[in-house]
């Protein structure tokens, strides 16, 4: 007989890929497979996308509405893709901040930007999405790109977002989706179940992770719930736009 006490006390768990996991290790299972995948990152963006992931960034750039002298923080900034747009956009009077929970991806896009001379109105820090270390009313712009699937408590983070935010701010969530046929889910399906693994093994020599990524794709919320999530914690005039027939969504939402 098994000791109730013990079943109330029992950690909840939490989806990694199609495992369960207590929600206290999923953190320190994510950040292995992005210490995993850290170096070859870009060139795994280019090959499994077909460079498409470029077209999607800068659409998000441009419904951003960033300006100069604006403050902007993008959320898993990963290798800086967008940070090094928006440190151009908003000039020497604003400020960029690329923060990212995994200290390895945090190092590849420092490192990557300071090659490019994208110095002086940007800085890094490492932080956890759900627990943004920042002034509340401070970003004119948050932008979370293919990190959200990856956080623990979604709607936690968003409330997160949204407190960080400046009244009139905007929060851009750009994510794999649903696709909106069902003969394209079907091929992307065995895309991402057959090919992502097998390439992830060929390049980078680990195809687990990547397995892992196809997986957490299918486990995130479709696009309406997401933005069912963003109006709940708080968010006025949620739309999201599909791309690629809906395997990517980009969702906004401003803050009143």
């Amino acid at each position: 007989m098994t000791d109730p006490r013990k079943e109330h006390d029992a950690e909840p768990s939490t989806h990694f890929g199609y495992q369960s996991v207590p929600e206290s290790r999923k953190a320190e299972k994510v950040a292995e497979v992005f210490h995993s995948v850290a170096a070859k990152y870009d060139l795994m963006n280019d090959l499994l996308s077909g460079g498409m992931h470029r077209l999607w960034k800068r659409f998000t750039i441009e419904l951003s509405g960033a300006r100069h002298g604006n403050r902007i923080l993008d959320i898993a900034g990963g290798t800086g893709d967008l940070a090094r747009q928006f440190s151009r956009i908003v000039g020497p009077s604003g400020q960029v901040v690329l923060a990212d929970i995994n200290a390895s991806m945090l190092k590849v896009g420092r490192d990557r930007l300071l090659d490019k001379g994208v110095a002086g109105n940007i800085e890094f820090v490492q932080a956890d999405a759900e627990k943004l270390p920042f002034p509340d009313n401070h970003f004119d712009v948050v932008t979370i790109a293919f990190g959200l699937r990856n956080v623990t408590h979604k709607d936690q983070a968003i409330r997160s977002m949204l407190r960080v935010l400046k009244p009139g701010g905007r929060l851009l969530v750009l994510e794999f989706s649903k696709p909106s046929s069902a003969l394209l889910s079907k091929a992307y399906d065995a895309y991402s179940f057959n090919v992502m693994p097998l390439v992830g093994k060929l390049v980078t020599k680990d195809a687990e992770s990547y397995r892992y990524l196809a997986e957490s794709i299918r486990m995130h919320p479709d696009q309406e719930t997401l933005k069912g999530m963003m109006s709940e914690a708080g968010f006025e005039n949620v739309t999201y736009h599909n791309m690629t027939g809906g395997i990517v969504a980009l969702h906004r939402g401003i803050k009143p």
